[in-house]
């Protein structure tokens, strides 16, 4: 204990002394969440879209002020296809409604079927995520107004009536998944940064060598970057934690025990990747290469909080069980949302222990005590 101890002081004070550490813990967190608090937004988006009307009907008209009624649209009204063509062209607008000049007679007969009344939807294809939000933004626009005008008569009467309700976040604000979540994306930098240079660092300055010369054991080596950088890192989740709660007003619903709890669980995996990166490559200029590389990009793109898991290809899928932030996220998620769901949390923090586990014993086994390997 007292050989582990002194080691966790000198850990300790090479902290206090190297303000890179701090940077990483507390200043990186403010840039990453204010990032993905005004950055990303995943809501309903407002769209600019050219309306142009050749039926003279008065109850078309109506519709024509539908989409400039609506919240979602900036409409701007067009007399000419060409001038249509040009803004789509010129990004000017997103898209384009064209009404045909029998449109209102089709809806008045409603019975044949060369009676079906059609829109056409124009969209620039180049912005798939933005050719979606106008297809349905016409769609939703036209229903509603069809719903309500005198043509609904020739409507048969639909055999399903939906009525839609949203659970946990009836406001489908994205900022109450995509904050908390960014949590678990900045934890996993910070866990794997805080100690990708740790042990390529002491190699790299020569004081691996003293150690080595001394009855420092692995256990100790290993138990005395473990550590320290333990309580570094939860202490920046607990600055993490105030910042989404108390500064952005995102609501927590869940436990604060049970929160830092598996949070901690999380950080020992993540300080585990990054210390098994160090120990590998004792070359700190490519421990942190490769830490970020490892660290930020599956923990964005494969761990479900952008893209759903089930949609990607299988091999990714299976990929992902092996990501840390898949498991994080989805408790962390779960805790801000939903309040807490002891399934979700039994399940993810066991797969987040046997994963620290694993790492912890082979950061262990590739500790080196010998200075070659002859």
């Amino acid at each position: 204990m007292k050989i582990l101890l002194a080691l966790i002081k000198k850990e300790i004070k090479q902290i206090l002394r190297d303000p890179s550490s701090i940077v990483i813990a507390f200043i990186l967190p403010i840039i990453s969440i204010t990032i993905y608090m005004y950055g990303i937004n995943l809501d309903s988006v407002k769209i600019t879209m050219g309306i142009k009307n050749d039926d003279n009907s008065p109850e078309v008209a109506t519709l024509v002020k539908s989409f400039g009624h609506s919240k979602y649209i900036n409409s701007i009204n067009y007399d000419n296809m060409e001038d249509i063509k040009s803004a789509v062209l010129s990004s000017k607008i997103k898209g384009a409604v064209i009404i045909p000049n029998d449109f209102s007679s089709k809806l008045s007969r409603g019975h044949g079927v060369n009676d079906r009344a059609d829109l056409l939807v124009i969209t620039d294809g180049s912005e798939v995520n933005t050719a979606n939000y106008v297809q349905s933004y016409a769609l939703a626009i036209s229903n509603q107004w069809l719903a309500t005008s005198k043509y609904k008569r020739n409507l048969s009467k639909p055999l399903i009536n939906i009525n839609s309700r949203t659970w946990y976040n009836p406001d489908l604000n994205s900022h109450y998944f995509i904050v908390p979540g960014s949590i678990a994306i900045t934890m996993t930098l910070i866990g794997i940064l805080l100690t990708s240079l740790v042990i390529a660092r002491e190699w790299e300055r020569g004081t691996m060598e003293a150690l080595l010369s001394t009855k420092v054991r692995a256990i100790h080596i290993v138990l005395g970057k473990y550590i320290p950088y333990f309580i570094l890192g939860m202490l920046s989740t607990a600055f993490n934690m105030f910042l989404c709660v108390c500064i952005f007003r995102v609501p927590f619903r869940g436990s604060y025990f049970m929160f830092f709890l598996i949070s901690g669980i999380f950080l020992f995996t993540s300080l585990g990747i990054g210390l098994m990166i160090s120990t590998a490559l004792k070359n700190q200029f490519m421990a942190s290469m490769v830490s970020i590389s490892v660290g930020f990009m599956p923990a964005l793109m494969l761990s479900g909080l952008l893209f759903p898991i089930n949609s990607m290809p299988v091999f990714f899928q299976y990929l992902t069980m092996i990501i840390p932030p898949r498991y994080y996220i989805s408790f962390i998620e779960s805790e801000f949302m939903a309040g807490g769901v002891n399934e979700i949390r039994l399940a993810n923090a066991f797969y987040l222990t046997v994963l620290g586990l694993l790492l912890f014993a082979g950061v262990y086994k590739k500790t080196q005590m010998r200075l070659s390997n002859d």
